[in-house]
């Protein structure tokens, strides 16, 4: 009889978070795309990027994210490694991003170190 594996709860707890934090970082990119003029850059900040393409990478990365978290509830081991990629990238375009939206940025920063942690801690059981 072939073994079946059981994604543990911190997995579930990822894979549900970087669904969410997909779907947000995709809005955030629309947003950036079609409506620029309503994101307003801090003065004087280390870095300006242009929005129109920071709206474009958060868009790519959003929608690569949830597609990972999908895999995630189907227990592909290559989307909890590729999930601590993308969440890391997706850690630092949401710091860069903070003086577009500092509050929002902070949120979604937030939301990728914790998906971060939990596909670190998380364990896999063999059940059959």
């Amino acid at each position: 009889m072939a073994s079946r594996t059981r994604i543990s709860g911190w997995t579930v707890l990822a894979a549900v978070l970087m669904i969410f934090g997909g779907i947000m970082t995709i809005f955030e990119g629309i947003a950036a795309i079609a409506h620029n003029h309503v994101f307003v850059a801090t003065r004087d900040y280390f870095f300006a990027f242009s929005l129109t393409g920071w709206g474009w990478i958060h868009l790519i990365l959003g929608i690569v994210i949830l597609l990972a978290g999908c895999a995630l509830f189907g227990g592909a081991t290559w989307a909890r490694v590729v999930g601590v990629i993308l969440a890391a990238l997706a850690a630092l375009s949401n710091f860069l991003w903070i003086p577009h939206a500092p509050f929002w940025a902070i949120v979604l920063l937030a939301i990728n170190i914790t998906i971060i942690w939990a596909l670190c801690t998380g364990d896999r059981r063999r059940v059959t």
